[in-house]
This record gives C-alpha cells, structure tokens and sequence, in this order.
C-alpha cells in the first residue's frame, strides 16, 4: 500500500491532528506526553501526526508556521482549528470531539 501523503491525511473524512514541532523545541518535548494521552482517549476518532517543521519545511510553509509547537486541527483539507504553545490534554480532546461528529 502507498504510503498517505499529508495532503491525503489532512483531507480525509476523520479529523487529522498535526502536532508541528522540532527536535530543538523544548515546548514540544512536553507535548509528546500529552500528544500520547490524547490518543489513548480519543482512539479512532481522530489520527494524531507530528510533522518536524526541519525535516518538512514545506508543510509548514504552506500553514504559515512561525512558531512551534503549533497545533492544527484538519477536517476534510480545511484547517478547523489551530493554537500554538503546549495545550492540555482536556481541552485538546474537547477540540476533538466537537469535530469528530
């Protein structure tokens, strides 16, 4: 099976969250645990990708972002949400779930 592109991932039915984040950030070393308790709640109801704006400077081009981490929530290729800085899990799942419908 080809592998998704992250145009494919971000354009698909199920809400797509993008954690953008480099390996310099100390910030985003903090969310790697939220990121992961995130994805124990909300399971199926949402994919959860990290992109390295280092390794992927294009994508985050095309999003504009300046600074990291900045998270972004996609349904169907549009951008439905969007926060930079570390977010708390509660509330993470609470963007989630509004949209996971």
């Amino acid at each position: 099976m080809a592998k998704a592109t992250f145009s494919d991932l971000i354009s698909s039915e199920k809400p797509t969250f993008v954690d953008f984040s480099a390996e310099w950030c100390g910030p985003c070393k903090m969310m790697a645990p939220i990121l992961e308790d995130l994805k124990s709640q909300v399971g199926d109801k949402a994919r959860i990708i990290k992109i390295d704006i280092d390794r992927n400077p294009q994508a985050a081009a095309a999003y504009q972002v300046q600074s990291v981490p900045t998270l972004v929530l996609f349904k169907k290729g549009n951008v439905v949400w969007r926060q930079s800085g570390v977010v708390p899990t509660e509330y993470l799942k609470r963007i989630i779930d509004q949209h996971a419908l």
